[in-house]
């Protein structure tokens, strides 16, 4: 018996990852967004899998307002993971002002694309809003102040011809908040973006009628950025919402800070991939990570752990 245990242990210390015991217990705090997005649920099923399958890690989850705060709580070591959009990394790493960056965000590291975040207006049926022009007027929630959905609101009604002035009044609201606001006739429509089935926009369209209101392609194109791609929302994809809708996808990218140990963003890479269950368990969105896309539209350099995962599986860096 005693033999037995005694090899259990050797075995257990085998399968502990290179550095790992070197390194001691390591912090990892995942920065998300609202609690009522898609980024908090899948940041919350990502410190389960890093927990219970990465010896000596001990991950965490923070709600923040999402891609632009997360990006630079990274820069300044506060934050080992972030989930953010395509468009603002891009931003962070040519150090965009205009969007929040004051200078270059030199520490960020790629670790994964992610799965395409969908521009959803929603706005209640009484409000009358049917299309980008109807918004003239009404009262819009275009997401948190510089969040990556405020970032997104201002690039698309600006190739719409729009402008915050345009409205009735402007508010900058988390998802929930925004939602509320449309249940007790308070706002017409709110941005959002975020993967399809999102929980604020269900919770909306089961409180009340909705419209998902159409981004057309040509708009689209207009913003004149590679990271806004023409996108479909399925029918049915919400309570009334009978027919597909157009509009705007941005693929969201997992970074994390070129100060982290290689080992472990190799054992996170691995994990993210190999734990797709988990994460599809936890929001449906998560069909969208493959590892096939790990690596398209990766605005920023990779982390070598990342990079050493991917060689391994035999991916071309770009």
């Amino acid at each position: 018996m005693r033999k037995s245990m005694i090899g259990l242990a050797i075995a257990a210390a085998l399968a502990i990852p290179a550095g790992a015991m070197a390194q001691g217990q390591q912090f990892v705090n995942i920065l998300t967004g609202g609690t009522s997005g898609v980024y908090y649920p899948l940041g919350v099923a990502m410190s389960q899998i890093y927990n219970e399958k990465i010896d000596g890690v001990r991950a965490s989850v923070q709600s923040t307002r999402a891609s632009v705060e997360n990006l630079n709580l990274v820069q300044n070591g506060r934050g080992e993971l972030a989930l953010a959009l395509g468009d603002s990394v891009a931003g962070a790493w040519e150090g965009d002002a205009e969007i929040g960056f004051d200078k270059k965000l030199d520490k960020i590291r790629g670790v994964s694309a992610l799965y395409p975040n969908f521009i959803q207006i929603v706005a209640s049926k009484e409000s009358g809003i049917k299309t980008l022009a109807d918004l003239k007027g009404k009262r819009v929630s275009v997401g948190a102040p510089r969040s990556g959905t405020e970032v997104n609101a201002r690039r698309l009604l600006g190739a719409a011809g729009l402008t915050y002035d345009d409205f009735g009044r402007t508010e900058y609201l988390p998802f929930g908040e925004s939602v509320e606001l449309i249940k007790n006739r308070q706002i017409d429509a709110t941005l959002q973006s975020v993967g399809l089935g999102a929980a604020s926009i269900r919770d909306l369209a089961s409180a009340v009628d909705i419209t998902v209101v159409e981004i057309p392609a040509d708009v689209v194109a207009k913003v004149g950025s590679p990271a806004f791609i023409a996108a479909t929302i399925p029918a049915n994809t919400y309570d009334g919402q009978t027919e597909d809708v157009q509009t705007a996808a941005i693929v969201n990218i997992l970074i994390t800070s070129a100060d982290l140990p290689e080992e472990l963003v190799y054992a996170m890479t691995k994990h993210l991939h190999e734990s797709r269950d988990t994460l599809v368990n936890a929001h449906a969105a998560a069909k969208g990570i493959t590892l096939d896309g790990a690596l398209k539209a990766m605005p920023v350099p990779l982390h070598p752990g990342a990079a050493r995962y991917y060689k391994e599986k035999g991916m071309a860096m770009q």
